[in-house]
């Protein structure tokens, strides 16, 4: 399932991209991990309901996905991507690359 020419973004990069842009992020962790902390802005969409929310999600701007370490997030890419979604972005290392970083996470 998971496709090599998914696009990836580490933490560092995600931040770059947060001060050029708009994006989209949006944790695909159960709500049990989200409660735990999520990247700051990120919303919550189980990766189970990804099919029944993809049309909610803006085809506009750069969407990122998390998850704890890629796995999941990775998934949810190459399903937008099947879905016709050009500019989806997997956050490296997920939300354990993100603390390794040293970048705070927010409260859900």
């Amino acid at each position: 399932m998971f496709n090599m020419s998914i696009k990836e973004v580490d933490a560092f990069g995600l931040e770059q991209m947060r001060d050029q842009s708009e994006v989209v992020l949006i944790d695909v962790r159960t709500d049990v991990e989200f409660a735990q902390g999520s990247v700051p802005g990120a919303k919550h969409m189980p990766l189970h309901m990804l099919p029944l929310m993809a049309d909610q999600i803006e085809n506009q701007k750069p969407v990122i996905f998390i998850c704890r370490s890629g796995a999941r997030s990775a998934q949810a890419c190459a399903f937008l991507a099947s879905k016709g979604f050009a500019n989806v972005y997997n956050l490296r290392g997920g939300v354990m690359g993100w603390a390794q970083a040293g970048l705070a996470l927010a409260a859900a």
